[in-house]
């Protein structure tokens, strides 16, 4: 044949109507045609018929042999019919010879050459299918039985003689699957059949009867099939075999899981809950973290040996429920010989069968609790170690009919283990250093509840949730003369051991100074100076000034014969005061600048508490928030404060409710809370006069002093009473003048204090055998129990403190 540099396209043109039939005789005669004859060369029938083929085709054909030689086999051929308006149209033809012994000779059968073509390779893509063994293609009936399946022993990797398809028309999967595996695949094809909507790339487990155990998944699309007239005739499924692909999957998941989770927090105990939920359900049933005790405390684990106590950390499981016949969480688990020599080696151990280990360690109660679950068919059993020790262990187990654990899960297990042990272990030493900086910040804070007669206080201490928000927050109460007390709250900026350094000096220097008996405000001034020299002297180690600078200070004192508070702040927030009437307010004082930062005065605010009247002092981070712009922190303070005071509860029940009440949460920062409630002296308990600077009062003081003592019931201490006043007295005659006060406190010591219009303080001294002078105050702090003199804003008084019904033996030295 001639080929042509012009044809119709098969779906185009004249080509359009598919296939036409001529029936010839010898002489190549058409006698008979279809109708579709029309479409091909665009004749009718009766326009084409006793027309010599040669004019219907521009190449020769078997038509034009002699009639006496037709031949006797089928011929195939591509020729071109002509079109009416001259146009060639391509055609594949064949022609049969018929019988002799009849006019008609010859069958031609013509097919536009696109429809030929495409008739070809879709015969060729069909065989190809079902010839070739990397994709699997199998065709089931309405009824999912299997008519056609191109699945050979290569693709399931089985013998020959055990290939599960060897006579496949009639069978369905569960000839050849597990049955829930069958039943899920049956369940989605039914679906296809149903709805004609069709599967694409669904990945399922397809494991085979002859190897339960043997994981498979295979990824598999799956369409309707429907004849000529839509009616649904079964369904085709094509899959290709990804386990390798779907194991790789699964280890890159869980390692990039492990990598994403673990270590997100500093806490033991959830980064063993975590290291559980990533592992359950994907990966195992069950699963158990088991640390050792001192991990937990944040200590060294140190060497590992037999009967080392574990607790159980963290449990999950996949069904919610974890076995009542195992070690719960929070139980104590000790590991056994065995087991202790398999953690210390460190080698993963794989139970791939829990039955036949059952039978052979015959396992006790002890042991069946430990890794023996009921419904367990296999476990692997991952040490976690971390720099050399071991942290605990990680238990997985696997139930049902799930695939048993195996040797490949082995190493993604190790690594998973090896990434959860260096967790732990820097949540470990992280819990020491945060213990550590607690230990320390709390061994610096005073008694929690102390009880003075000018108040009954509470201290509150609220670490951070980290380390790096623990050691900047303290407060303190202070003991001053004449029954007075200081309170004192502050906070240090910065945090971990440096800040806590800090505060510790800062109370120090605080004590030191309340001991002087300054003012609030005076007492700020100095310790401001004190931050200034040490950030001058002492930068941090970025060049920085020293922590100190920046810290806040709020200093109170409160006087419970007068009723009497006076309160400077060093940048720190007021208290909150519940007046003994039941009113709550914040106390309204400026604060001055921070420590080592302004060079301002600070400005003393006076008030006046009744007995009973409650104050609170806080650190800032108690009421400030970065989520909190509103201050709500501020008003539920307020109405904490107000709520327990009303309830009538003591300073330590009251310090409770504030903090449940205002935080919701662990702080970013430590918290202090201080809370007192103040008293007031009975009126009976003190006694003042006053005198002028005459000689001659001194044996009137002493008469007084004496009278009341008496009055009091304390006879006994009248003699060394007299001495303290006579010297104290004559003192104030010979060097300060008029005017001289002299007062009594009967507390839970008797304190004597003499006062003058002197600003000079009396320095105690030994006195020379030779001397005539010079013994009073060294009698004094013989007789004394404690003894000091503080500024007034007329002059200073010298106080001291004795101990009630005692007698001091007076040294012959000091007579």
């Amino acid at each position: 044949m001639n080929p042509t540099t012009h044809h119709h396209d098969a779906d185009s043109g004249p080509a359009r109507g598919g296939a036409a039939a001529f029936v010839l005789d010898g002489r190549g005669t058409v006698l008979q045609c279809t109708a579709t004859v029309l479409d091909l060369v665009g004749r009718t029938p009766e326009e084409v018929r006793g027309r010599p083929m040669a004019d219907l085709v521009t190449g020769p054909g078997p038509w034009d042999r002699p009639p006496d030689h037709p031949g006797t086999e089928p011929v195939e051929l591509r020729t071109a019919l002509v079109y009416r308006d001259g146009t060639p149209v391509e055609v594949d033809a064949e022609v049969l010879p018929l019988p002799a012994g009849s006019r008609a000779r010859f069958l031609v059968c013509a097919v536009p050459s696109a429809l030929g073509r495409r008739w070809t390779e879709d015969q060729a893509l069909i065989r190809a299918l079902f010839t070739q063994n990397r994709i699997g293609l199998v065709v089931h009936d309405t009824e999912l039985r299997t008519t056609r399946a191109n699945l050979g022993p290569e693709f399931f990797g089985v013998p020959r003689a055990a290939s599960p398809w060897a006579h496949v028309p009639g069978r369905n999967l569960r000839a050849i699957l597990v049955p829930e595996d069958a039943e899920a695949i049956e369940e989605q094809w039914r679906r296809v059949l149903e709805t004609g909507e069709s599967v694409i790339d669904w990945e399922h487990s397809a494991r085979r009867l002859y190897a339960p155990g043997q994981e498979r998944v295979l990824s598999s699309s799956a369409f309707r099939l429907e004849d000529s007239h839509g009616r649904v005739v079964g369904v085709a499924a094509v899959f290709t075999d990804i386990t390798e692909q779907y194991a790789a999957r699964r280890r890159l998941a869980l390692l990039h899981a492990a990598a994403a989770r673990l270590g997100q927090t500093l806490d033991v105990a959830r980064n063993a809950g975590e290291l559980t939920r990533i592992l359950v359900p994907d990966f195992a049933d069950l699963a158990c973290v088991d640390l050792v005790e001192k991990v937990l405390r944040g200590q060294d684990p140190g060497a590992f040996s037999p009967g080392t106590p574990l607790r159980r950390i963290a449990v999950a499981a996949a069904d919610g429920t974890w076995p009542a016949d195992m070690y719960q969480r929070g139980d104590t688990v000790h590991a056994r010989d065995l087991e202790s020599d398999a953690l210390r080696d460190g080698q993963a151990v794989l139970v791939p069968d829990m039955a036949a280990l059952r039978e052979q360690l015959t396992p006790d109660t002890e042991r069946r609790r430990l890794m023996f679950p009921e419904s367990a068919t296999s476990a692997l059993v991952v040490p976690l170690h971390a720099r050399g020790h071991v942290l605990g262990v990680l238990g997985l187990w696997r139930d049902g009919d799930r695939v048993p654990f195996g040797v490949n899960d082995v190493p993604l297990m190790e690594e998973i283990a090896s990434r959860a042990a260096l967790s732990l272990e820097n949540a470990r030493r992280y819990t020491t250093e945060l213990r550590t900086v607690e230990t320390l910040q709390r061994s610096l804070l005073p008694p929690a509840g102390v009880d003075f007669s000018a108040a009954e206080t509470a201290g509150t201490y609220v670490p951070a949730g980290t380390a790096a928000g623990v050691g900047g927050s303290w407060y303190d109460v202070i003991p001053l003369s004449s029954t007075r007390v200081a309170f004192v709250i502050g906070d240090v900026a910065g945090h971990g051991l440096g800040a806590t350094a800090t505060m510790g000096r800062l109370r120090t220097a605080v004590q030191t100074l309340a001991d002087l008996d300054l003012a609030p405000e005076e007492l700020l001034t100095h310790l401001d100076d004190l931050a200034v020299r040490l950030a001058s002297t002492e930068p941090q180690s970025d060049g920085s000034a020293g922590g100190v600078v920046g810290a806040t200070c709020l200093y109170c004192v409160y006087d419970p014969i007068t009723g009497r508070c006076v309160l400077a702040s060093a940048g720190h927030p007021p208290p909150v005061l519940t007046s003994a009437e039941g009113h709550t307010r914040c106390v309204d004082l400026k604060p001055g600048p921070a420590l080592g930062v302004g060079g301002m005065p600070f400005e003393p605010v006076e008030l006046h508490l009744g007995p009973g009247s409650v104050l609170g002092f806080y650190t800032n981070e108690l009421v400030a928030h970065a989520g909190d712009p509103s201050g709500d922190r501020m008003r539920l303070l307020r109405e904490g404060m107000h709520a327990a005071a009303a309830a009538g509860g003591s300073p330590a029940d009251i310090g409770r409710a504030v903090v449940d009440h205002v935080l919701s949460e662990a702080p970013a920062d430590d918290v202090a809370l201080l809370v007192a409630r103040v008293r007031a002296l009975p009126e009976d308990a003190t006694v003042a006069w006053r005198f002028t600077a005459d000689p001659t009062v001194v044996a009137q003081a002493r008469d007084l002093v004496t009278a009341q003592l008496a009055e009091w019931g304390l006879e006994e201490m009248a003699f060394t009473t007299e001495l303290i006043v006579s010297e104290l007295v004559t003192n104030a005659i010979r060097y300060a003048g008029s005017p001289i006060g002299v007062r009594l406190i009967r507390d839970r010591t008797l304190i004597c204090e003499v006062s003058d219009p002197s600003q000079t303080q009396p320095h105690l001294r030994r006195a020379r055998l030779t001397d005539e002078g010079g013994r009073g105050l060294f009698l004094i702090a013989q007789l004394a129990h404690r003894w000091g003199s503080r500024y007034t804003p007329s002059g200073k008084t010298i106080w001291t403190e004795q101990a009630l019904g005692a007698a001091p033996e007076i040294p012959l030295e000091a007579l």
